[in-house]
This record gives C-alpha cells, structure tokens and sequence, in this order.
C-alpha cells in the first residue's frame, strides 16, 4: 500500500468512526467506556494520533453494528444510514425532560423544607 493510499484510508477510517459516533449522539466518554479504554486513547484514535489494528477496529465495528469493510470505506454514508436530527433532537427532548422533572422534585423538595421551617418558627 503506498504511503498516500494509507494517508487517506486512515483519514476515512477517523472520520466515519467520528460521524458515527456523532450520528448516534455518543460522547467520547461513552465509546471509550464501551472499548474499555480511557477518553484520551479513543481521542488518539479518532484524531489519527494512533493507528487502529484490525483487533480494535473489529471492536469499534461492533460497537456501532456495522461491518469493518464499512469503517475502511471511504463514505461513511454506506455504513450507517444517516441518523435523522429529528431523531438526535427527540433524545435531547427526552433528556431534558428529564432533568425538568428532576428540577421540579427539588424545588418542591425545598418548598416543603422552606415552609416546615416557617412553621416551626411560629
């Protein structure tokens, strides 16, 4: 393989490991905990700093479900079928949501300290 032809399968190989971790809506974080790596290793390779062996990048291929001829192609668009915004925006919502509802128990939590401690004061 000449050295231009490894220059550019190692820079598709990043970038579709990059969309689609961003097309599932995974941090770093999350990925390198599925690898059982620290978040600086998976920045390494993500970026390129470190090369990928057939071993890891098997493990990456699983786990995004996808199929490592999909990972070394150069359009990443053939590895994954683009995660709609609607999709990535609905999560969020939920995730959201969530925290509202988290916010709410609080404040309600604080009321009822707030008001047993006006009580107690009378």
């Amino acid at each position: 393989m000449t050295e231009n032809l490894k220059k550019k399968t190692n820079k598709s190989v990043v970038k579709n490991i990059r969309t689609l971790r961003h097309q599932r809506g995974w941090s770093q974080e999350d990925v390198a905990n599925r690898l059982g790596i620290s978040i600086p290793a998976f920045s390494k390779i993500e970026t390129g700093v470190t090369d990928i062996n057939l071993s890891r990048l098997e493990q990456i291929a699983n786990i995004y479900e996808v199929n490592v001829v999909n990972l070394l192609s150069l359009d990443a668009e053939s590895a994954e079928p683009q995660v709609s915004n609607l999709s990535i925006a609905q999560k969020k919502i939920v995730d959201r949501e969530a925290e509202i509802a988290n916010l709410q128990r609080k404040v309600i939590l604080l009321y009822e300290e707030l008001r047993n401690r006006t009580v107690e004061a009378v």
